[in-house]
């Protein structure tokens, strides 16, 4: 997607800093500049970053349970501004919902049990709720993650536990609720990306496919 527009971003103290949070809702951090579509209470900047992100040399980009919001083809346009917006040793941490634990906890195939049609039912409401639910858009697990990632321009990505972070920043920022999990099988991914390299493209046929199948509708 072709980013255009930039808005002009409010006055700041520009010895401090810059740390953008996008898609923050009502859960604003202190010390961040606080990004949203809508206006809440906190909210330092209203802007659609879908046309682009109007600053430079971020020392950190945040961004929870939002890039999922985003179509594939625009959640690879904003990772790239991302990338653009950031300084050169500038982290990006993200959050999303697992694709991965998803389906192994929304999706029991098979069955043989008097209630097995109850329960395919019910998976059935319940993987579609996740996928389509909340306005999702695209669901990603680890290996996704990390190529659209590298396809943006990220050197490095590291995945990380729950409020954990080798950065003091970064540490404890995510504020939506948990769920049962395990190390090998998080509810979310989350994702420090960093450093400059030469975009690595996904995979063209898998891509080529999915744009027809959604431009087809």
């Amino acid at each position: 997607m072709r980013l255009f527009g930039r808005a002009r971003p409010k006055a700041r103290d520009s010895t401090l800093p810059l740390r953008l949070h996008v898609g923050c809702g009502t859960e604003v951090l202190s010390g961040w500049v606080n990004i949203d579509t809508k206006p809440l209470p906190g909210v330092d900047e209203v802007l659609d970053v879908t046309a682009g992100l109007p600053f430079d040399s971020a020392v950190t980009i945040y961004a929870e349970h939002f890039l999922e919001h985003l179509s594939l083809d625009q959640g690879l346009a904003f990772l790239a501004e991302c990338r653009r917006a950031l300084s050169d040793e500038g982290i990006l941490r993200l959050s999303t919902p697992n694709l991965d634990w998803v389906y192994a906890t929304h999706y029991h195939p098979g069955g043989g049990s008097e209630n097995a049609n109850g329960q395919a039912l019910d998976d059935c409401f319940r993987l579609n709720r996740a996928f389509r639910g909340w306005g999702h858009q695209f669901l990603y697990n680890g290996p996704m993650l990390e190529a659209v990632l590298h396809a943006s321009g990220f050197a490095s990505v590291h995945f990380r536990r729950y409020g954990e972070s080798d950065m003091p920043e970064l540490r404890g920022l995510e504020r939506h609720e948990t769920w049962e999990d395990t190390p090998e099988l998080p509810h979310v991914i989350i994702a420090e990306a960093s450093g400059r390299s030469r975009p690595a493209p996904l995979p063209a046929k898998p891509l080529g496919d999915f744009r027809d199948a959604v431009n087809a509708r």
